[in-house]
């Protein structure tokens, strides 16, 4: 009881006060390549499946669970990469789903023998729906029996779907990689009472590696990533720690959150779990966040050209 109490009074602080929004994120966003930015489709040149789970606020009877897949690949016949990546969003144990399946190409440009460029473009078809079974409002209570009268409110549609856009560029070489991508460029409407825009939002991202020793066996690298969309902003600061196979992260993200982060990683493996220690207001309340992400890495035939693969983190 004392949770659900929590979650009405959240609710009710937030729709008292300017209402902000934001799309599904992903701690580790790295570990979701095209989510982060269409034009990494690709840059692992051979066939790589990506899949992650985010568990946000579980200790809240309203929590949000994203669940999201992803396949990309570098084809030279095409010079770049072609990707395909179903996000699922699914917020306060059903009630609101967002579900939506995206196809990208990215070109890719040799600039020189140091640094590659490559551009995405991503297009996206979406679907909300909302499960109007679950929505209560007061007109509905009768004093003895509960919920049993008809409401006489104006209920929202059950579901709604539109088109959606996203560009972005990435810049890397050996040792360092930067990027920036613009999403919902058309402002879709997104609205299930009336007209609601989804805001644009703009991401950029930044980082360095650092080798400790020969043959990058063993790395630090720094990591900035940076956010906006509408009124809301959001800036991480991170490091990561690698050592062979083992791989460990630090991150900080604004008045939000501390993160810790594990992986192990081979050529055809990658296994990460996050926790997101909510440092807000919230705190003690929310039982943090939890993430778990796997990639896999297939081998391909021998590259008939140089194609430089990008050194950033996978978690």
């Amino acid at each position: 009881m004392t949770k659900r109490i929590l979650f009405i009074l959240l609710v009710f602080s937030v729709v008292s006060s300017d209402l902000k929004a934001q799309d599904p994120q992903f701690t580790q966003f790295y570990a979701n390549p095209l989510y982060l930015n269409p034009a990494f489709a690709g840059t692992a040149r051979c066939a790589r499946v990506c899949m992650n789970y985010r568990n946000q606020w579980p200790n809240l009877s309203g929590q949000y669970v994203t669940y999201s897949a992803s396949y990309d690949q570098h084809f030279d016949f095409m010079s770049g990469g072609l990707g395909l990546i179903v996000l699922s969003d699914d917020q306060a144990r059903g009630t609101l789903r967002n579900t939506q399946a995206s196809l990208i190409y990215s070109y890719h440009a040799a600039i020189n023998r140091e640094f590659s460029l490559k551009f995405g473009i991503q297009a996206t078809y979406f679907q909300k729906t909302l499960d109007k079974g679950r929505l209560n409002f007061g007109d509905m209570i009768d004093a003895r029996r509960g919920f049993v009268w008809n409401t006489s409110e104006i209920v929202p549609s059950s579901s709604k779907k539109n088109a959606d856009f996203t560009a972005g560029v990435l810049g890397y070489s050996k040792n360092y990689f930067f990027g920036f991508s613009a999403a919902h460029i058309t402002q879709p409407d997104e609205g299930l009472l009336g007209v609601s825009k989804l805001p644009a939002k703009f991401t950029g991202h930044a980082g360095l590696i650092i080798p400790l020793e020969k043959g990058n066996e063993s790395y630090l690298s720094p990591n900035i990533l940076f956010q906006a969309q509408q009124k809301f902003q959001q800036l991480n600061l991170g490091l990561y720690y690698v050592k062979g196979a083992f791989v460990a992260g630090l991150w900080y993200r604004n008045m939000d959150a501390v993160i810790a982060l594990i992986g192990l990683q081979n050529n055809n493996f990658k296994f990460g779990y996050s926790y997101d220690v909510t440092v807000s207001k919230l705190s003690g309340n929310t039982a943090g966040s939890h993430e778990i992400s796997l990639q896999i890495q297939f081998e391909c035939k021998q590259k008939k050209k140089k194609y430089r693969t990008i050194s950033c983190p996978s978690f």
